[in-house]
Parts: structure tokens; sequence; C-alpha cells
């Protein structure tokens, strides 16, 4: 729920946490823009929820702060003091000028903890998960700053809601290109992922047509399928896998021999990376600070269990997650990141918090920070074709509406 704030927001930090994506910059550059025009100072945060938790407040601020000529600052210089100037041209850039990390201060490893923080592992096995909460507030206090701007996914934005538990004035902005953090049909990295994956896989047909390959391709989702399933809409792949849906091998393989019935005997595939393939898809290494852990490659699993049931076709798994992140972002993306960073910023002005930027039904709105209570976005199956493992068009209607008159 919306809370108001105390006092005249003066100062503000931002952050960026999880994976990169390209429109991050768009965001940091919205927002600082706006906040000169209001008298705020903003400070950026290098390194997600890693930054503003592990700030060495003996060093001094001067030797926190981040500056590309001095090689000592480099490691722990976590501070960064935002302005016009040196926010002019990033937003051509991808990626995050912040950088970004995937740490949780509320579940920080008992082995991790620098010297200094040690107290905090006492009585712990080095496996254990400590809370720096406390950390993290004394740093907003040191860095004198009213307030956080989140940039980042679910698990980003979570942490997020935790500190307004704890009274720290926090917006969120959503990102992730697996569009799916609840309250919002948009996240900002979305439309680049798929303009990227639409781009790679069209090049690539020349390639599994000239050789008679199946190609089976990996994008992101790891518990939603919007990636894949927009891909495989724009570039007419012939099936795709995602999470919301149990899929049958057999019957999938049944359905590429199928498919490999056209004159350069190729095919495509397309799986996000939580895949559903109606079997166990093992998993390697611990679970991280947010509980996940990651599975094999799905794209060469599949690719050995069709190599099984097929025989001689050679498939060809190949992995674009890190390439749908990679380069400038589309227009779509900085606009989308220079509306949700104003909107946060107005409600900056009106002294409203705890709550985050979307895109709902067409519009931009408010909607509360998604906590680990949120239910996730989700696919919904009814665009998904279970028996064809395709995208489902026949469910598409419209309702008659008629022309205004002027």
């Amino acid at each position: 729920m919306p809370t108001r704030v105390t006092s005249p927001i003066r100062s503000l930090g931002v952050l960026t946490g999880g994976g990169d994506v390209p429109g991050l910059n768009s965001a940091i550059k919205a927002l600082v823009y706006r906040a000169e025009t209001m008298g705020i100072r903003v400070v950026g945060l290098r390194a997600g929820w890693e930054g503003i938790t592990l700030l060495e407040r003996d060093r001094g601020l001067e030797k926190l702060t981040f500056r590309v000529d001095d090689a000592s600052t480099w490691d722990n210089g976590y501070v960064v003091p935002l302005n016009r100037l040196n926010t002019r041209d990033i937003d051509r850039q991808g990626g995050t000028i912040l950088q970004s990390t995937r740490t949780n201060p509320a579940r920080m490893r008992a082995k991790d903890l620098p010297d200094r923080l040690k107290a905090y592992g006492e009585g712990h096995e080095p496996e254990d998960r400590v809370d720096l909460t406390q950390e993290v507030l004394t740093n907003l206090q040191f860095l004198e700053l009213d307030g956080l701007v989140v940039i980042g996914g679910d698990d980003t934005l979570s942490y997020g809601a935790h500190l307004v538990k704890h009274g720290v004035p926090v917006w969120g902005i959503p990102k992730t290109m697996d569009n799916d953090v609840p309250g919002t049909d948009y996240c900002i990295g979305f439309q680049t992922a798929v303009s990227r994956a639409t781009e790679f896989i069209n090049r690539t047909r020349s390639t599994i047509g000239s050789h008679s390959q199946t190609a089976l391709f990996r994008l992101f989702g790891r518990d939603a399928g919007f990636t894949a399933l927009e891909t495989a809409i724009v570039t007419w792949a012939d099936r795709v896998v995602i999470p919301e849906v149990p899929v049958n091998i057999d019957r999938l393989a049944e359905l590429v021999e199928h498919d490999r019935h056209n004159p350069q005997h190729y095919s495509m595939v397309l799986l996000s990376e939580g895949a559903n393939l109606g079997v166990p898809v093992p998993e390697v290494g611990p679970a991280d600070a947010y509980g996940h852990r990651k599975k094999v490659n799905v794209a060469e699993f599949l690719a050995d269990e069709l190599t099984q049931r097929i025989a001689g076709v050679r498939f060809l798994p190949m992995d674009l997650t890190y390439i749908l992140r990679s380069g400038e972002p589309e227009p779509y993306d900085k606009h989308a990141a220079t509306f949700f960073a104003n909107l946060v910023m107005s409600l900056v002005e009106q002294g409203e918090h705890g709550v985050m930027a979307a895109h709902r039904d067409g519009k931009f709105i408010v909607t509360d920070i998604p906590s680990k209570q949120f239910v996730a976005r989700r696919v919904d199956p009814v665009d998904y074709h279970t028996e064809r493992y395709r995208p489902r068009f026949e469910h598409i209607t419209g309702e008659y509406r008629p022309q205004v008159k002027l």
C-alpha cells in the first residue's frame, strides 16, 4: 500500500539488481534529469544490493566514491554521484553503468561475510544465511539518503518491499527480459529481448537449412514463457516449450519429424530456460540468495532426448540468453524506461512511496512493490496450443467499437 513520506525528499539513491537488460541506463538518466529540476541529489549505488550492504563506512565517503581514473576505487567504490553531465549519453548504452549483482542483504552466506561483519555470522554454520538489513539501514543514514529507487525484477524488488517495512521510502521500477514481474504487463528489457532473438533466429535459418538441422533455441524464462512465446509468434518457429504447460517429449518428437518434411529438411524449436518437458530437468549447484538453483541447459537436455527418438537427425542446441541482453535498447524499452522513471519522480514529488511504476491494460499506473507473497505473472495457458506446442490464435476475438465522430 502507498505510504506518505514524513519529510521532504532531498537525496535519492538508485540501484540496479539482478540480470542486466538494455534500457536500465535510460531509466537512470531520466531519474537524474527529472530530479535536477526538483532540486534532488541522486547517488548511484554500484553492484545492486551489494553496494549499500557492504559499504565500508570507516574508509570515509571520498574513498568510497567510484572514479574511473582511480583504480583504488574500482573494487569497493560503491558510490557514484549522478548528474546531467555524467548521464548525458548513457541511454545509448546497453547494460547498466551502476553494474549489478544478485545480492540479497537479508540472506547473506555466513562464510562470505567480510572480516568487519563476521559478528553477524557468529553461532552460524558457514553455509547459513544471515540478515544484514541493519547494515543497509545504517549505510543509508551514512550516505544521508532520504530514499531509494530500486530497478529490478521480482527478486530485487522483493528486498525493496522488505525495506519499506523498516520505514525506508522506496520506489520500484520493473525490469526483466522474462516480463514476469507481478503487477505490470511490461518490464524494461522485454522488447529488446524479443527483437534480438528474432534477428538471431532468422539469421540462423540459412545455416540450419543448409545442413538440414533441427535447432533448439534456449531463451530467457525461468518461470514464465513470455519471451519464448512472443518470439515464436514473430519468427513463426515450428514449436515452442514454456514453463507453464507441460509437453510430452514423445509427442514433441512426432511433431519435429512432421516439421522436417520440407525441401530443406530443417525445423526450429524454441524453449524457455525453465521449459516444462514433462520430466524433471536436472538442477546443479547450490541455491542462490533468492532460493533459485541453476538448471542444466534445457536445449542440450532436449537434444539428447530427441536423438534417442529420431535417428539420423543432427539436433543443434543454441543458447541465446546472454545475446538477448546485449547492445543498445530497442526504442520501446527506452520509452518505457523514461516513462517509468518520470512516474516514479512524480510520486517522489507528491511524497508517496512504497509503490512501483507499472504498465497495465495499456496505461501507466502505480501498484504495490512486489514482495515474495505476490504471485508472479505467468503465460495464460489459453494462449498456448497444448496439442500442437505452439502459440494459439484461435481464441483471438474482438468486440465492435464504432468510430467516434468529430
